[in-house]
């Protein structure tokens, strides 16, 4: 047996199901064998695609998903969703074939292990043939226990070499998370003991089994409000001590008792300027605690006063069970007054003075609109851009990984292959994908695999034509926009031309036909083209302004 094919059967034996991809020579017998071995495949149509269906996959699923790409341009083409994934933490294999040591005349031969490094993602290789499956096994274990990105290198020689490996070496258990520290929990129950306006976010890090329990049992004992960082949206949903997303999309009255929090205690949320506002929402004199895993992601905001290192679940309960033989128990500023106001805070429900226009949706009223018509188990994913406060802030986000946000790199064009990643991981629940339109027409060849595929997906475009958050940024210092201005794209013609149902949207009336997609069988994906006024300024982007 080759050395590609009993790898690619390892993997699957070891759990990988699914492999996003686009198939050249180099990775061709191993995705097969793959395949072969029981894992679904998606082909994507650009391996920035692949990746980025990969990295979604894994935080819709939990699961780490492979990605398959060629040598050369074909893992070259995955930087910038391999960035996103190794900022993000995201558990993935990303298998990339190799030139041959020997072929150093090779038109794909770069320093591949060299890029990968730069962007933060870990390398691993197939050493010889004799070690390969051992290598591979370690790649996968690597990417599961430190929950990161491993690209496992294939070398083309040695995949085509025959497996002398023997047996695979045994699985090994996933590495239990660090303990937290015993003085550490001390030092934090001293300071939630004597605070009196306790606030408790939660992050990326706290979306893990059993955490969301453990935090709601911390903040009932100490009378803590919660929130959440934008990427763990919906993570106490339904808590009615909790204000939503802080930093950016917060609400007033969410901003409001932030800055009059005396304690701001994070579980895996890095606090930085996005979080906190550029440090706007962090009260003069309020102490600063954060729980990560991550030791080096402590103290990741300045005023950090106080650190555990450790799973979020875990030291919940531990500082739960501290404050419990204590005999603490504070309702802190919880009232039935606060209840209520916090009940009535949601975007939705604050008046603003629509914007009227005769060809084009208020951005706000569009977002109301849908969430009116979705279902509410539904999963939402969101794109980088002026627009992308719009659907998080003006609809409800679900419980259980509800959002998807690709938004550590900041890079626009990543939210159709997120979806994409995203519907593939849930195919019974509904994937909404709120995009720009430039960041759609960066990734518009992924429309046929949106097709191909038979998503359960509504798309619904934010078309400005315009790269939104230039215009509004430049504006305002008085400069030109017409080189961030496009012509108009008929985006419902191109989804129906790819095998989508395309809609076009202008008003809230416009929305009927997506009203009847939804109550039908929807064989096909549904994709929204709402021409937005392009005069309306996202909230989150006048606080943006703010804090430069």
């Amino acid at each position: 047996m080759k050395v590609s094919e009993a790898v690619g059967r390892l993997l699957v034996e070891r759990g990988v199901r699914q492999v996003f991809g686009l198939i050249g020579s180099g990775n061709f017998d191993v995705t097969l064998a793959m395949v072969e071995a029981g894992a679904s495949f998606a082909p994507s149509r650009h391996e920035g695609g692949a990746i980025t269906m990969a990295d979604a996959f894994g935080r819709a699923s939990g699961e780490v998903a492979a990605c398959s790409v060629h040598q050369g341009p074909g893992l070259t083409n995955t930087m910038t969703g391999l960035t996103e994934a190794a900022k993000s933490r995201t558990p993935l294999l990303l298998l990339a074939a190799e030139t041959a040591a020997s072929a150093t005349r090779s038109n794909f031969r770069i320093d591949q292990e060299a890029l990968v490094t730069s962007v933060g993602a870990v390398v691993a290789r197939l050493r010889e043939p004799a070690t390969a499956l051992a290598d591979a096994a370690l790649a996968l274990q690597r990417a599961r226990d430190e929950r990161r990105p491993v690209v496992l290198m294939l070398p083309l020689d040695i995949q085509a070499a025959e497996c002398s490996s023997g047996a695979p070496p045994p699985a090994q258990p996933a590495a239990p998370p660090p303990e937290p520290q015993a003085d550490a929990v001390h030092e934090v129950a001293d300071l939630l003991v004597g605070a009196q306006r306790p606030v408790i976010i939660g992050g990326r890090g706290a979306l893990g089994p059993g955490a969301r329990e453990a935090i709601e049992e911390l903040a009932d004992a100490t009378g803590a409000l919660l929130a959440t960082s934008a990427v763990a949206a919906g993570l106490f949903a339904g808590n009615p001590w909790s204000v939503g997303i802080t930093g950016g999309f917060a609400t007033p009255l969410a901003a409001e008792l932030m800055v009059e929090a005396d304690l701001v205690l994070s579980f895996g949320a890095t606090l930085n300027m996005w979080s906190t506002r550029h440090g706007h929402l962090i009260g003069p004199g309020a102490h600063v605690v954060q729980v990560d895993i991550d030791r080096d992601a402590i103290g990741s905001h300045l005023r950090a006063q106080a650190g555990i290192v450790g799973d979020a679940a875990a030291t919940a309960r531990a500082l739960a069970g501290e404050l419990h033989r204590r005999g603490h128990h504070r309702e802190g500023w919880r009232s039935a007054g606060l209840a209520e106001r916090i009940a009535r805070a949601g975007w939705s429900q604050q008046p603003f003075e629509e914007a009227a226009s005769p060809d084009h949706i208020d951005p706000r009223a569009l977002s109301i609109a849908l969430d009116e018509l979705l279902p509410a188990g539904r999963t939402l994913v969101v794109d980088s851009g002026h627009f992308m406060g719009w659907a998080p802030m003006y609809m409800a986000i679900a419980p259980d990984r509800g959002f998807i946000f690709t938004q550590s790199f900041q890079s626009i064009g990543l939210g159709l292959a997120t979806a994409i990643g995203t519907a593939v991981a849930r195919p019974q629940r509904l994937t909404v994908a709120a995009l720009g339109d430039g960041g759609l027409l960066m990734s518009l060849p992924e429309l046929e695999t949106v097709a191909r595929l038979s998503l359960n997906l509504l798309i619904v475009v934010y078309n400005d034509a315009a790269y939104g958050a230039e215009v509004h940024h430049f504006a305002t210092l008085g400069k030109p926009t017409d080189i961030v201005r496009f012509p108009d794209t008929d985006f419902a013609a191109i989804a129906q031309a790819c095998g989508l149902e395309g809609l076009t949207v202008r008003s809230p009336d416009d929305l009927a036909p997506a009203a009847e997609w939804l109550a039908g069988n929807r064989g096909k994906a549904l994709l929204i083209d709402a021409k937005v006024i392009p005069t309306v300024v996202a909230e989150w982007l006048e606080e943006a302004f703010k804090g430069h």
